[in-house]
């Protein structure tokens, strides 16, 4: 047999075992990975091999999709703290559904963005070597490293937040129409209140004074561990099928399994415990200073959750890809 046909045989045979490891040794002398040619799309990045579409406009997208759905769900913590504040909780409830809502609807437009990275990295799967996988897992690591990028941003904006969330419970009372309450949002005296409260971001001494002595440590133990899975279960599902090329749909597919898991747990743990304390300070069983340190804090440890979440991507991906690999009875 030719040194071509043994090349293309050995391409073409997939074995999981050897084909996630870092050198791409396996049956036949190269492994999944590895093959004989050099591919024609390899690109200089600082003088490291890299392939030329490791910057691309759908990982731009996806960066940005990302920074912006946590951003969102970190800023829809202080509805909490607006239903406190205004006693108007179940409103509060109301919008607070309406801003998941929108970063679910940006999750629409971010999730095929990633399939289409983890298609174009499987298809050099066959033609590229090892690097083309370590740029796959770099662009995925920087995709979650946005995420907590938009997560900490949304920390920061809490207050901004905040007053939009009481603009809006006020407005809507007043006009009982959550489209006419969203289009006065939109107005400029909206928009120079946002800049005022960025202006008189809350200072660290002001923070320190936010006890979390009064929040269930369970609660925040919790919420890190289901943000650090949350995080990472479509994106490590998505490098999971480019480990293993042959279970890849079946890979693809189990990131809903891992989110619903991931959904649920937060469900029965840190969303209840978080509307009991909103509703005992609205009662006035605890200061509101608590829902405060409440909403602090749940930003803090989603911020943790998705800085683990670097941690336990590629544990995670070799987990999702042996799973699929024995389900799909390869």
């Amino acid at each position: 047999m030719s040194q071509r046909s043994a090349a293309g045989s050995d391409s073409q045979t997939s074995h999981y075992g050897p084909s996630v490891g870092a050198g791409g040794h396996g049956h036949g002398g190269g492994g999944h990975f590895a093959s004989t040619s050099r591919p024609a799309d390899l690109g200089r990045s600082r003088g490291m091999n890299l392939p030329a579409h490791l910057l691309s406009w759908q990982l731009l997208a996806a960066l940005l999709l990302n920074g912006f759905i946590q951003c969102v769900l970190i800023g829809a913590y202080a509805a909490r703290l607006a239903g406190a504040l205004s006693g108007r909780v179940a409103t509060s409830i109301s919008l607070f559904n309406l801003f998941v809502t929108v970063s679910r609807m940006a999750s629409f437009f971010y999730t095929p963005i990633l399939g289409s990275l983890s298609d174009r990295a499987a298809l050099a799967v066959g033609t590229l070597r090892p690097p083309a996988v370590t740029a796959f897992e770099w662009q995925l690591r920087s995709i979650v490293f946005a995420g907590t990028v938009g997560a900490a941003l949304g920390t920061v904006l809490l207050p901004t937040f905040l007053m939009l969330f009481l603009r809006g419970i006020a407005t809507f009372e007043r006009t009982r129409s959550v489209p006419k309450a969203l289009l006065r949002l939109l107005l400029p005296r909206t928009g120079f209140a946002i800049a005022r409260t960025i202006a008189k971001l809350p200072s660290a001494s002001s923070l320190r004074r936010l006890s979390p002595r009064h929040v269930p440590k369970d609660l925040l133990f919790f919420n890190v561990v289901v943000t650090g899975v949350y995080a990472i279960g479509v994106i490590a599902a998505a490098y999971a099928s480019v480990l293993d090329p042959t279970a890849a749909r079946t890979a693809l597919l189990s990131s809903g399994l891992i989110n619903g898991i991931a959904m649920i747990s937060y469900t029965l743990i840190v969303d209840p415990g978080s509307a009991i304390i909103t509703d005992e300070a609205v009662r006035g069983q605890r200061p509101v200073d608590d829902v405060k340190a409440l909403v602090v804090y749940l930003s803090l440890t989603t911020l943790a959750g998705m800085l683990l979440s670097q941690l336990v991507l590629t544990p995670a991906a070799l987990v999702i890809a042996f799973g699929a690999h024995l389900l799909a009875g390869r």
